[in-house]
Order: structure tokens, then sequence, then C-alpha cells
């Protein structure tokens, strides 16, 4: 599953092809995991919402170690950008969409209410399984020589 994880760091900024299931779910664990870390050594640093909204008060002042995980955050961030939007364009390639269904994805994004139905379309559609066999974008990745077992 490691594997799957790094994969997307692998093939950085190849938009082309396709990406198992597998490969994208993976990538949004290590994603999801590595912001909570970072989360996590903020709120030690002294990040705290609850005392920021109460009105009148003088907001804490965080420690250095809100700064550090604020600047890693952000690093990391930018750093996986690229890779991110790329294993979601394969991943469309793999239900054989084009990948600038993204693009419509971002714009539906920005409208209230469609927004909504627009993310649980994405998220639907990231997990349904891949087109079986080879399609427009590439052989398919679970079975790349397309070889027929039981024929």
């Amino acid at each position: 599953m490691l594997e799957y994880m790094l994969m997307p760091l692998k093939r950085y900024a190849d938009f082309s092809g396709r990406s198992r299931r597998m490969e994208y779910w993976s990538w949004a664990l290590l994603l999801i995991v590595v912001y909570m870390v970072l989360g996590g050594l903020m709120i030690a640093g002294g990040f705290n919402l609850a005392a920021m909204s109460q009105p009148g008060a003088a907001p804490p002042s965080p420690g250095p170690l809100f700064y550090l995980g604020a600047g890693l955050l952000g690093l990391f961030a930018l750093a996986v950008f690229i890779p991110n939007l790329a294993v979601v364009v394969r991943r469309l390639h793999d239900r054989d969409m084009s990948g600038w269904w993204l693009l419509g994805y971002v714009v539906a994004s920005i409208i209230p209410i469609l927004n909504i139905i627009a993310a649980i379309a994405m998220l639907v559609l990231m997990f349904l399984p891949g087109t079986a066999g080879p399609n427009k974008f590439g052989p398919d990745p679970k079975d790349p020589a397309s070889a027929a077992t039981f024929e």
C-alpha cells in the first residue's frame, strides 16, 4: 500500500495514462494523515479557534511550534498540488473521462448549492471502478497486458 501512496509523487506531473482506485485512495489517505499531523503540530503550538471567536477578547499569541507547523503545512500543500491534480486527472481517465471534467468540477464548486452536488458527484466518480480493458487513455492498470485468463 505504501507503494501506491507514493506513486503520485513518482509520476509527479504525468497527466497521461490511468490510475487505479487503490492509488487514488492511498494517496488521499497519505494526505489526510500528513495534514492531521501538521494540524496537530499547529494545535500544540497554541492554535485555538475557540479563544479567537470570543468577541472583545484579544486572541492568544501562538507559539513557535504553531509557526513551524503552519510553514510545513504550506510547503507540503505546495509540493503536492501538481501530483494531486495529476492523480485526479488519471483517475478520471480510468473512468474513460477527459481530465477537463476536473475544471468543470472546480467551476461548479464556486457556485453555491451546486458545489455540494459537484462534490458528491466527484466523490462518487472516485469510488466507481475504472473501465475494464484498455480505453482511449491507455491500458487497464489492473491488467496492463489485457490478458484474458479464462478464455
